[in-house]
């Protein structure tokens, strides 16, 4: 992916549209990560993107917090949207693509850094989306895009320790894209 930012875009649209159906009170309800309910996911959420933006302004992970604090249960849209502008700003710079991003778990391209993110985004939009119990359909081509870039960045025996995935699960017979990503990335579907 040599330019992965469109393709964050349109996920991040995705989730912004997912987001607006969460109320208050669905911020207890589980979602298939399961170290998360919904309010837990919406900071990790914000707070990856606002890490990401972080990153994208010449800042390393050291320090940053991929979780956010404080935000009103009603302010979840609001946050998101601000985390989201920062980062498009922070990766607007084309120079930005090729500088080395330096993670706990690798070193990456800035290209590689976001489309990384854009796996991320894809699929806790999926989880979120089922704690809700679908409020809106999710575009498939976005997880068909990023499931072959999943297989490959998180092969199957690379689970635990730095990479925070579940050993991958098989998905059911006529599973949809974001189905089988959920099912590589180790959740029940």
């Amino acid at each position: 992916m040599n330019d992965p930012r469109p393709l964050f875009e349109q996920a991040a649209d995705q989730f912004a549209d997912v987001l607006t159906a969460v109320t208050p009170e669905h911020l207890g309800r589980p979602t298939p990560c399961t170290e998360f309910d919904v309010r837990a996911l919406l900071s990790h959420v914000v707070g990856g993107t606002r890490l990401y933006a972080h990153l994208g302004e010449g800042g390393g992970y050291e320090g940053a917090l991929p979780e956010v604090e404080g935000v009103a249960d009603t302010e979840w849209s609001a946050a998101y949207e601000d985390a989201r502008r920062r980062f498009t700003k922070a990766w607007l710079d084309d120079a930005g693509l090729a500088r080395t991003v330096a993670l706990p778990w690798a070193t990456m391209s800035g290209a590689e850094t976001v489309g990384s993110y854009v796996l991320e985004t894809v699929t806790h939009t999926w989880d979120l989306s089922q704690a809700l119990g679908h409020p809106v359909a999710l575009d498939q081509s976005l997880a068909a895009t990023i499931l072959p870039i999943a297989r490959a960045a998180l092969p199957a025996d690379l689970r635990g320790g730095a990479v925070p995935f579940a050993a991958v699960r098989e998905a059911p017979a006529g599973a949809d894209a974001y189905e089988q990503l959920a099912a590589w990335l180790g959740r029940a579907v």
